[in-house]
């Protein structure tokens, strides 16, 4: 049985042994490799012009140079609008009532739950007018209705 021991001790300290120059090899490895450096980038007759160019003409340089923003396709306006408005308001928006382009971005009007009651049909619901920036950003938004979940809209004149 001691045999046992001794022998399960000794593979104990040799695993060890192994793992610490394991170790020990790879910090060597890695003190002796030199850092990977990148080339010196070479200078243009563009580089030296826009250096002596001012901050503003320089900084509409990096935006000319800047590739295009992908404009976002529609379904990423409607589900970035949500996310923001459940973001600011603390409600998650239920659904997308109307939603349209306009020459200043996106304007969606989004229908929240705002208060939960038993039954459901006289939960309170409210309709908020969101507006985003051309890339789907949310600029500003604003309650304009709030109504029972079960309650249709009043008839309009006109037969509408």
């Amino acid at each position: 049985m001691s045999n046992t021991r001794n022998t399960e001790e000794s593979q104990d300290l040799q695993e060890s042994q192994d793992s610490r120059e394991s170790q020990d090899s790879q910090e060597t490895r890695s003190s002796r490799t030199p850092r990977k450096r990148t080339a010196p980038r070479r200078r243009t007759e563009t580089d030296s012009d826009t250096e002596h160019d001012s901050d503003t003409e320089h900084d509409s340089d990096t935006t000319e140079s800047t590739p295009a923003r992908k404009k976002p396709k529609p379904m990423e306006v409607l589900r970035q609008a949500r996310a923001q408005l459940a973001e600011l308001t603390g409600m998650e928006a239920e659904s997308v009532s109307s939603f349209e382009q306009t020459s200043e971005g996106w304007v969606l009007e989004v229908e929240v739950l705002e208060l939960e009651r038993v039954p459901d049909t006289m939960s309170l619901m409210a309709s908020y007018q969101v507006e985003l920036d051309p890339d789907g950003d949310l600029t500003g938004y604003r309650r304009v209705r709030r109504y029972e979940r079960g309650r249709a809209d009043a008839r309009r004149s006109g037969g509408h």
